[in-house]
């Protein structure tokens, strides 16, 4: 992957030098954060390889979490470079909640730098839908604006076509671990063929993990063979 800056990356960065989001001072790597607030960022460097579930003890040795061994996802692996806390929460929610679309190329840029060395490349990406109700009262997805760095980053084509959320569901945020299993089954549709036999979902933040796990029924049920969940953070 071409590394190098162009023309118009030399431009901007002489027009509007990069500048930390969190703190204020010189952007580092040609990214609106810091090198001291980057080192900051809270990690989530011990978790389950197939939900990331963030284990309490250390360990040297990709393991599963006891509910995966109980009950295996339907996704294949996810990552999950942060954990939701902090700073990460705070540009999360800033995106999701008051469209600071500069706060999606950051995020987008710091998940794509976690996962161009740890992972096998998808043959496409697939932000996960927002109901069309939910994209008219919001404006965007910000799973799709994360995405968008992600895929020019990693060099990957992008899917915004061959699903859909079918469902209105409400908001999860009060919502129990069962209750939101429940809300979140036969959420989405796939609505088009899908060649690919290996798709990576994309979305800001990972809670119970249900939502990955529909979306992920419905690939499998369509024929591919590998699903993977790419999220900013872990819940």
């Amino acid at each position: 992957m071409y590394l190098g800056y162009n023309w118009l990356n030399i431009i901007q960065d002489y027009l509007l030098p990069p500048t930390c989001l969190l703190c204020g001072n010189t952007g580092h790597n040609n990214r609106d954060l810091c090198l001291a607030c980057h080192q900051d960022l809270p990690k989530n460097n011990c978790c389950c390889y197939q939900c990331a579930a963030i284990f309490e003890l250390p360990s040297s040795a990709p393991r599963l979490c006891g509910r995966c061994l109980s009950l295996r996802p339907a996704f294949d692996e996810t990552h999950a470079p942060f954990m939701h806390d902090g700073v990460i929460r705070h540009l999360v929610t800033s995106l999701k909640f008051r469209a600071d679309y500069k706060n999606a190329r950051l995020l987008g840029q710091l998940l794509a730098e976690h996962l161009e060395p740890a992972v096998e490349r998808p043959d496409i990406i697939l932000p996960v839908p927002l109901h069309k109700a939910r994209y008219r009262e919001r404006g965007f997805n910000q799973s799709i604006e994360i995405a968008r760095t992600v895929a020019k980053e990693l060099q990957l084509p992008l899917d915004l076509d061959s699903c859909r959320r079918q469902r209105d569901t409400p908001h999860q945020t009060c919502l129990t671990a069962k209750q939101r299993r429940s809300n979140m089954k036969n959420a989405f549709t796939i609505v088009k063929p899908i060649a690919a036999q290996h798709v990576a979902i994309l979305d800001d933040v990972m809670t119970t993990g249900s939502t990955a796990q529909a979306l992920a029924v419905a690939l499998k049920k369509a024929g591919v063979g590998r699903v993977d969940v790419w999220v900013c953070a872990r819940a």
